[in-house]
């Protein structure tokens, strides 16, 4: 099975608001983030795709906290794919620290023309270099619905 796409990163300070923590707008923030750094393996990067035609527009996006994180906590972005349809990439984003999982989602993006935004089916050039991350069940390899996990992985509970 696939290993889940995985990025580190570092709160700063102006992520977080008086209390303290993780402003929660931040964490759509970092699922983009781990989708970009994901293109940029994948593809070269976000340019690769519209340069051969092909855009992307979020059109679903979820996220559930279960523990914040603070300033200077160094993350990991957790990014697999679980669905690409006909015009529709699904994606599941964990963000941990250490073993502790703090949020987790998922976000549908609509692949279309860059110019006219209509929508396009996925090209098999970008359906093959996803393919190595996309995962079953639903969850990222690593991550399971019942809490247990590798070590070094994000349990979700």
């Amino acid at each position: 099975m696939p290993a889940p796409f995985s990025h580190g990163l570092r709160v700063r300070y102006a992520e977080c608001d008086p209390q303290g923590v993780v402003f929660n707008a931040h964490y759509l923030a970092y699922f983009d983030i781990a989708l970009t750094e994901l293109w940029r393996e994948a593809f070269g990067g976000y340019a690769t795709m519209l340069e051969r035609g092909v855009d992307l527009v979020v059109a679903e996006a979820g996220v559930r906290y279960r523990r914040p994180a603070r300033f200077d906590d160094q993350l990991v972005l957790g990014l697999a794919f679980t669905r690409l349809g006909r015009t529709s990439i699904t994606s599941r984003h964990t963000i941990g620290r250490g073993e502790e999982l703090l949020a987790e989602g998922n976000m549908r993006h609509v692949v279309v023309e860059p110019t006219t935004t209509g929508k396009l089916p996925i090209p098999s050039w970008l359906r093959e270099g996803l393919g190595r991350w996309v995962v079953s069940d639903g969850s990222p390899a690593g991550y399971s619905s019942s809490g247990s996990s590798s070590p070094g992985q994000i349990p979700v509970t």
